[in-house]
């Protein structure tokens, strides 16, 4: 088979065996990069489940395409209704991979790109090899370049739970304000409640966002020394 043969079979609108092998073959390599990026970040939606929703996506648009093409009752459907529900039903997978913890959401990235690489899927199944090609290749500046220079530009902040437990009604609230200014520690929420035990203890509990560059232990070490401080924890 020379280049110009093989050429028109994967470009042909046609469904054949060579052109579909040629697509999934590439949506496996589309899947696949964008999936190796998730799988850096230890997201829940790596390399694998990228590359299975890619050749899905691809596997259904060859298979609205070629229905009207064989079966000639549907020549009057619409051969973009399958690849429509992709669209819809791929929201499902999108939503397992965002996980909520506390007052942080983390996964909306990796449902992002589980929405893209469908698309994209979509795209190689219809014949659209270059419009798939630039966009994996934006996907990626976006995710890897786009990522550092979003690093560098605007600071990355942690949420924690800091729990403080203090001998007295009284808690030094102000001092504990000053302790997390001066290391540029905002508070998100607070809970203050009165506990009765052996011994009546007021515990003072604070969800706040912390920079990346903040020593943990340095915070510690402020809060420790705070009046009427019985314990502290940061979780």
């Amino acid at each position: 088979m020379t280049w110009n043969s093989f050429y028109e079979l994967i470009i042909s609108p046609k469904i054949n065996i060579e052109g579909t092998i040629f697509k999934l073959f590439l949506s496996l390599l589309a899947g696949g990069l964008v999936g190796l990026n998730r799988e850096k970040h230890k997201q829940p939606a790596g390399f694998r489940t990228h590359i299975l929703i890619c050749l899905g996506s691809t596997l259904l648009m060859i298979l609205s395409i070629y229905i009207p093409q064989v079966y000639f009752d549907f020549k009057n459907g619409d051969p973009g209704r399958i690849a429509a529900q992709v669209v819809s039903g791929i929201g499902f997978l999108g939503a397992g991979a965002i996980i909520r913890l506390g007052t942080s959401i983390r996964g909306l990235t990796t449902a992002a790109s589980i929405w893209l690489i469908s698309a994209v899927g979509l795209a190689i199944g219809a014949g659209l090899y270059v419009i798939a090609l630039i966009t994996v290749v934006f996907a990626l500046f976006t995710l890897i370049i786009l990522e550092s220079a979003e690093r560098r530009l605007v600071p990355q902040l942690n949420v924690k739970t800091i729990t403080m437990e203090f001998d007295t009604d009284n808690f030094p609230e102000i001092q504990i304000k000053k302790v997390l200014k001066k290391l540029d520690i905002h508070i998100s929420d607070y809970n203050v409640s009165n506990r009765l035990g052996k011994e009546k203890f007021t515990e003072y509990k604070i969800i706040v966002k912390i920079p990346e560059r903040t020593e943990i232990s340095k915070l510690m070490e402020l809060l420790n020394k705070l009046d009427s401080l019985k314990s502290t924890k940061i979780e």
